[in-house]
């Protein structure tokens, strides 16, 4: 008779990679991509290109003088540099990009250990930093070129109302930035995603749901708040980062309701007309607790007593 083997979980492995993971993200994102190209030209191309490559040079710099392995290979820093570009004004100067790039890469991600030991979304980080460095810049909005009579000083947050129809904010056509603006390109890449399996719908649905619900309840458009802004790049591509969301199910829905009151409360009571990026970045800070309230008991093991563990000591 063999002897069995008895061993941690997980006991149950799977061939995806990390780079095949990061792969299925970046052609999520592809058509956001091309609407931005289609809407503001070949300057948005350029700076999802250098925000690309200096997150790619950031990660192997890092991992030259911190004496780590190269870890450009898992794709990961490129599509924080494409989703960090997502979130940038088509106007906005390359240098600020690169700048950008290095307080994602470099700060947020390898100072803390490199992939999987970031404590928040690198690319929200480095669009709050640019956002308090550079507001002037970071608030400078480009003409859609298909829409000649756009008003280019007011996103929807800001522009009075009814400035914007839903089928404007839905196909893009407005003021934004780069790859936020084309709600029709977010929700096909998240599609895209969730049949891959690459995430699961319980974030999305969850933080657009909350939305929806807390904005009606204000008083305010609900399908304009949706469709306004980075709420759906957001709700799909940042808030679903599998190392800064929480790890069950449970515990997604109860991040993405976070995210959802914050980014309304923000947007609608605070002095700020996004408040996607700073929602993200607080749920981010609390997905440790969230993970701590809704883990599960291994399989066959009883819940161990207060009493009986100080005992043991």
């Amino acid at each position: 008779m063999k002897d069995l083997t008895v061993s941690p979980s997980p006991h149950i492995r799977s061939n995806v990679t990390t780079s095949r993971i990061m792969l299925h993200v970046m052609i999520a994102l592809l058509p956001a991509l091309v609407m931005s190209a289609v809407l503001f030209g070949a300057e948005a191309l350029i700076l999802t290109g250098v925000c690309m490559l200096s997150a790619f040079v950031w990660e192997r710099l890092c991992n030259i003088v911190m004496k780590r392995p190269n870890t450009t290979g898992d794709l990961s820093a490129l599509v924080t540099g494409m989703i960090l570009a997502f979130n940038l004004p088509p106007s906005l100067p390359y240098w600020m990009g690169i700048i950008g790039t290095f307080a994602a890469i470099v700060i947020t991600k390898q100072i803390f250990g490199g992939l999987g030991q970031n404590f928040a979304n690198p690319a929200i980080v480095g669009r709050i930093v640019l956002m308090l460095s550079f507001t002037g810049e970071m608030t400078s909005w480009s003409k859609p070129l298909v829409v000649p009579d756009a008003v280019t000083s007011a996103t929807p947050l800001v522009a009075s109302s009814g400035q914007y129809s839903y089928l404007d904010l839905f196909l893009g056509f407005h003021t934004g930035c780069l790859g936020e603006v084309c709600a029709a390109a977010l929700i096909a890449g998240g599609l895209y995603l969730v049949v891959m399996r690459v995430i699961v719908p319980h974030i999305p649905l969850a933080y657009v749901g909350t939305v929806f619900v807390f904005s009606w309840i204000a008083g305010r458009d609900p399908v304009y708040q949706i469709l306004s802004g980075g709420l759906l790049l957001g709700a799909i591509f940042m808030a679903t980062d599998y190392v800064t969301s929480p790890v069950s199910n449970s515990g997604k829905v109860i991040f993405g309701i976070g995210c959802g009151v914050l980014t309304c409360v923000i947007r609608f009571y605070a002095n700020y007309p996004e408040g996607v990026s700073f929602a993200i970045l607080l749920m981010n800070i609390v997905t440790p607790y969230i993970d701590l309230l809704t883990r599960r008991r291994p399989f066959g093991t009883a819940p161990v007593k207060k009493e009986a563990a100080e005992n043991e000591k």
